[in-house]
């Protein structure tokens, strides 16, 4: 099988139902599913030949090409998780505990005027302010003590350490079982799709991957 022209999710499928691991850069995927393969060789060999010609032509079929070709990009891949410590997962349970119990912060007179309800978080000023005084009925105010836990601060939802890039040289020394990759919103969809087949060739997670029809020069 030719694992080079297989992309990264691809392979760690592989991996996972091997029972293997699927961690490290796309090189250390195909080295693991070489060394797994050269292991099974004989057995292969016996079973292929004690297969009849019905059941070879079945899993020919089912095997080429042309039945992944327009239903592959339908199927559900896993997405990455991170390598985390028992302290760093508690951590993050603690934050989503805490998430829950925090008001949602309006901003003065919100419900007054629709272009205010549509923005964030700002600080009510003026001598008369309801909010400001924090009056009844009025919404919550940001302070200090709605802050989360400090191990968890910055981190993804999911576990991983985001980092900002805007282009595919930024990718260079990440480690793909803690950092994650988020994409700058300038960035087009030439410079993305680059930063797609990189990320993917180091094994690192895109946090706004998206979809590109690549045409023309994209490809």
């Amino acid at each position: 099988m030719d694992y080079d022209n297989m992309t990264v999710a691809e392979l760690k499928d592989l991996l996972r139902e091997a029972g293997l691991p699927v961690s490290g850069k796309k090189a250390d995927l195909i080295a693991r599913l070489q060394d797994m393969g050269n292991s099974s060789v004989e057995s292969q060999e016996s079973d292929q030949a004690d297969e009849d010609f019905e059941i070879e032509e079945e899993e020919d079929e089912f095997e080429s090409d042309d039945f992944f070709e327009d239903d592959w990009d339908d199927l559900h891949t896993a997405r990455q998780k991170p390598v985390l410590d028992d302290a760093t997962k508690e951590a993050l349970a603690t934050r989503a505990a805490q998430k829950k119990k925090t008001p949602t912060f309006r901003r003065q007179e919100w419900f007054r005027y629709k272009r205010l309800s549509r923005t964030g978080w700002k600080k009510p000023r003026g001598d008369d302010s309801s909010q400001r005084k924090n009056r009844k009925y009025r919404s919550a105010l940001v302070r200090v003590g709605h802050g989360k836990i400090a191990a968890a601060r910055g981190l993804h939802p999911s576990g991983f350490e985001e980092v900002l890039v805007n282009n595919s040289s930024d990718l260079e020394g990440l480690d793909p079982e803690t950092q994650a990759v988020r994409i700058a919103k300038t960035v087009g969809n030439r410079k993305r799709s680059s930063i797609h087949d990189r990320a993917d060739d180091l094994g690192l997670r895109v946090l706004n991957r998206r979809r590109i029809a690549r045409k023309g020069d994209l490809r």
